[in-house]
């Protein structure tokens, strides 16, 4: 033991910013020619991330200049609590199984959930059943509902069961009433008179809170972190201004909201976006005149059903966890971690336990639940929260300069610029830029069936249309595994395997995105090459090697497989076979960054797949 100050940086000088550049240049321009080396803002520009929406994340961070401030203290970057131990571990359900949810709602309240979330729809839990799911359930117990077609009904059904309970003075949770969600969804106009309908049928209720802000349904959409930021600081303006219709004081009516967002992989954007919308959220609170205490946001954070894969379920652990990780260190009051086996349909009791014990091994293992925003202070984080700030109040000016949230919803302004963005990630979902592992990267060969029951039938509704970003691999899978025979697409390995082995597996694991057979041979002559194509019946091949093989080879093979009928790739570029012939004969090159989508589904349509 020593009373000598602990310095873990003590003995290394601090380099400037000028050397870590030199350094940089070094690094990428260690194999360009002379004459061609990058400046340092090129090389900079290759380092930075540029996310679908425009939010940038840097290279490299310099201290932050503005003061840090504290946790539950306004602007409430740091958190709008005071965090004594792990948030609130909010379990949803949505099962219409009464017998198997009123058991998983018991492991959940026994097993470390600490509140309830509750879908109530002709496709999840009936609001006539709500009294039997919550008959043993302590009546301080918080209890959210939500409901996709009837928000009222689920509100009904919620405070009856209170009511019976002679719970007033216990409830906790929230009712749900949610408009200009509904309106999204199902592109009906905004019914904003059930905000002050219902805040006035929970007065009864003082720890209820009878309005939420999910925006989850915009992330589901395609929406990027600005416009959920946007989209949640407006749809909550408008909904002060309802309450204000309603005769209750501003003092009150922020009180009475809840924000519920989307977490997920992304880990920087959504610590920083937790942190940026308390802050705007905070400024628009005291620029109402409200007392700055009282201009916490409460947010709670629901892993993102967009990421959530189909195939290679499996991987859906790790989103999980680093979503739920990302929303505990952002600082959201509430998470629900959704289980893995989602997509696939109703989740089972050990997904439901996995998803569970998720939030219990991050909070209580891991200890993050002991920390009051562990990112504060971080560069980056400090940075990209005041970037995202920035960006979300500009975007939500332009929306309430065109009349509010309701006016942009029944105008179509939202659903362009979901548009534009979801866009923007499709591209890059399709060129992989965006990868997904277990789905457009590293896929399995095949799938395991897992045990799950079909989700019911559920309404189809006019609004926003919701997407996973897997599902446009999903579907290439499916073509393929339907088709019969299946389709398949030789790999000419050309030269010994240290020449082709690295394009060969980055070619086969192309392939098996979509679950294409991929039969090869390795050498051989343009002849031998032929007679493997031909007896293993495919119709297209893809030759693989390094460029002095391709120069030596590829022109006389693909000439050989043309003649014969075959379509040719080339992994990697025409131009590598140093010959003018090279575009006559080869049909198109495969390589990284290019469109896979386009290509599978094209290859699947020249081979005739059905659709």
């Amino acid at each position: 033991m020593t009373d000598m100050p602990l310095s873990l940086a003590g003995d290394f000088l601090v380099p400037t910013r000028e050397q870590w550049e030199t350094e940089v240049l070094k690094v990428l321009n260690r194999k360009r020619p002379a004459g061609k080396e990058l400046t340092i803002d090129q090389a900079l520009a290759r380092l930075r991330t540029t996310m679908v929406d425009g939010a940038t994340i840097e290279p490299l961070y310099t201290e932050h200049p503005g003061p840090l401030g504290l946790p539950g203290v306004a602007p409430f970057t740091r958190g709008a609590t005071l965090r004594a131990g792990a948030w609130d571990v909010r379990a949803l359900h949505e099962d219409p199984d009464v017998a198997f949810t009123k058991e998983q709602i018991k492991a959940d309240l026994t097993r470390g959930a600490t509140s309830l979330w509750l879908r109530v729809d002709s496709d999840a839990i009936k609001p006539d059943d709500l009294a039997a799911l919550l008959a043993d359930v302590e009546a301080t117990t918080p209890v959210a509902v939500t409901s996709r077609e009837d928000q009222a009904k689920a509100a009904d059904a919620l405070l009856a069961v209170w009511a019976s309970k002679n719970a007033q003075s216990a409830a906790r949770g929230n009712l749900g009433i949610d408009p200009l969600r509904h309106a999204a969804q199902t592109g009906e106009p905004a019914q904003l008179g059930l905000i002050g309908d219902y805040a006035k049928a929970a007065a009864a209720f003082p720890g209820v809170r009878p309005v939420v802000v999910n925006v989850t349904l915009y992330t589901n959409a395609g929406a990027g972190d600005i416009q959920q930021l946007a989209f949640a600081a407006a749809t909550g303006v408008a909904y002060l201004r309802a309450l204000e219709d309603a005769g209750v004081p501003l003092a009150e009516a922020v009180g009475k909201l809840e924000f519920r967002v989307s977490a997920d992989t992304e880990e920087f954007m959504t610590i920083a976006r937790l942190r940026a919308f308390r802050r705007i959220w905070s400024r628009i609170v005291t620029s109402c005149g409200v007392d700055a205490a009282a201009a916490g946001a409460i947010q709670h954070a629901v892993t993102s059903w967009r990421m959530i894969s189909r195939d290679d379920p499996w991987v859906n652990l790790l989103r999980g966890t680093i979503a739920t990780f990302s929303a505990a260190v952002g600082g959201a009051e509430a998470i629900t971690c959704l289980p893995f086996d989602t997509a696939h349909g109703l989740p089972t009791d050990f997904s439901r336990r996995l998803a569970r014990n998720t939030q219990i091994v991050v909070a209580e293992e891991s200890n993050i639940g002991r920390v009051n925003d562990a990112a504060g202070g971080a560069w980056v984080f400090e940075n990209l929260t005041d970037e995202l700030a920035a960006k979300g109040w500009e975007l939500f000016q332009q929306i309430e300069a065109a009349g509010g949230m309701e006016a942009a919803l029944a105008s179509g302004m939202i659903a362009g610029m979901i548009g534009e963005v979801a866009a923007e990630r499709a591209k890059r979902l399709a060129t992989r830029k965006l990868p997904l592992t277990g789905v457009s990267m590293f896929p399995r060969e095949s799938e395991d069936a897992l045990e799950v029951r079909p989700r019911p039938a559920a309404p189809v509704f006019g609004g926003l249309k919701l997407v996973r970003d897997p599902e446009v691999f999903e579907a290439l899978r499916d073509r393929a595994a339907a088709a019969s025979p299946a389709p398949m697409i030789f790999l000419a390995c050309l030269g010994e395997r240290r020449d082709f082995g690295g394009r060969e597996m980055f070619t086969s694991a192309l392939l098996g995105v979509a679950g294409i057979v991929h039969p090869s041979s390795e050498g051989g002559t343009p002849e031998e090459i032929v007679a493997n194509v031909k007896q293993a019946g495919a119709r297209m091949a893809i030759m693989c090697s390094s460029a002095g093989i391709y120069a030596e080879q590829a022109i006389p093979v693909a000439k050989a497989l043309k003649d014969a009928g075959v379509e040719v790739w080339i992994a990697g570029r025409r131009a590598e076979t140093g010959s003018d012939e090279a575009d006559a004969v080869i049909a198109g090159e495969v390589f990284d960054g290019m469109d896979v989508i386009e290509f599978l589904g094209g290859a699947m349509d020249r081979m005739e797949v059905a659709k």
